[in-house]
């Protein structure tokens, strides 16, 4: 009778295990020294937030356990956080989805290019993710003297009298991040995806024509996607955290805080309580609430990708 792993006690399981490593030995020295910066890094912060979160905590004195009385005070009686709440989920809803697609059209239509044509093009896009005076140029735009672009067309072609107060004004402000945020976006995902056009097998085309694809279309749906699952999931999860994540788009543009908490959002929301009153227990219970809400997100839009093609 042959005994399973099942069968083996934990003394047993624990002899297994060793004898794997020691065969496998340099396998695990190769991946130790990126284990050991996510276990610094990322695990070990994200966990000591998570018990944080649950204490009061000012950085001067030793954390006092609190339970959950972070989160009751952060849901039930936190004005601001329920604005920025509001915010953060108006600007995902829209920028997450719509740059998205914006990265997959561009990087579709560019790919159809030619070299050089397609590598000048990769570059504009891309070149706004990276570069630091970004924020300059829509304060110069929105400026609300006649010197802003906005101002000065508008005026110039007759929609309006008097130049408008873009970054001041509380209506206006939401939008303005918005729009930025989506031109800033265009940038890693689109380039993931530029890549996973790039290898696709085209001798899947030609199978697909025998098999009875007849157009650009059914070509999209049943072999180009499918064919870069990976590149649209990793494109998925940026532009989730980059769309739940926006603080410094908010800042740049609107200051901090801006009117009337227009421009306010959770990212802005747990900078004010760690970074400036230093309320480490109420900021960590604001990330955790923000991981948790992007670790959902980031599960239903895999599920919803994986079923592309199928």
């Amino acid at each position: 009778m042959v005994s399973g792993a099942s069968d083996l006690g934990p003394r047993g399981k624990l002899q297994r295990l060793w004898r794997e490593m020691r065969h496998n030995k340099m396998k695990y020295l190769m991946v130790a020294p990126f284990m050991t910066a996510f276990f610094l890094f990322v695990f070990l912060p994200v966990f000591s937030s998570i018990l944080l979160s649950l204490t009061n905590f000012n950085m001067l004195q030793m954390p006092q356990f609190i339970g959950a009385q972070n989160y009751i005070n952060l849901l039930l009686h936190d004005a601001i956080f329920l604005i920025a709440i509001r915010n953060t989920l108006l600007i995902a809803f829209i920028t997450g989805p719509l740059s998205y697609l914006l990265c997959f059209i561009l990087a579709w239509l560019i790919n159809e290019l030619k070299r050089p044509l397609r590598v000048f093009l990769t570059v504009v896009f891309y070149a706004p993710s990276i570069s630091g005076n970004a924020f300059l140029i829509w304060r110069l735009i929105f400026s609300s003297d006649l010197y802003g672009y906005a101002n000065s067309t508008l005026v110039n072609w007759g929609f309006i009298q008097e130049p408008l107060l873009w970054l001041q004004d509380p209506k206006y402000i939401i939008w303005i991040v918005i729009l930025v945020q989506i031109w800033l976006s265009l940038g890693v995902s689109f380039l993931s995806f530029i890549a996973g056009l790039q290898n696709v097998d085209r001798t899947l085309y030609e199978a697909g024509a025998i098999d009875g694809v007849r157009n650009r279309w059914q070509e999209l749906w049943h072999i180009t996607l499918p064919s870069m699952k990976p590149q649209l999931l990793f494109g998925a999860v940026i532009q989730i955290t980059a769309s739940f994540s926006v603080g410094d788009v908010s800042m740049q543009l609107a200051g901090f805080p801006s009117v009337s908490y227009a421009g306010r959002t959770v990212i802005t929301h747990l900078m004010d309580y760690g970074t400036i009153r230093f309320e480490m227990g109420y900021a960590s219970s604001i990330a955790t609430l923000l991981f948790l809400t992007m670790i959902f997100a980031n599960l239903v839009i895999q599920k919803l990708i994986r079923r592309v093609g199928q």
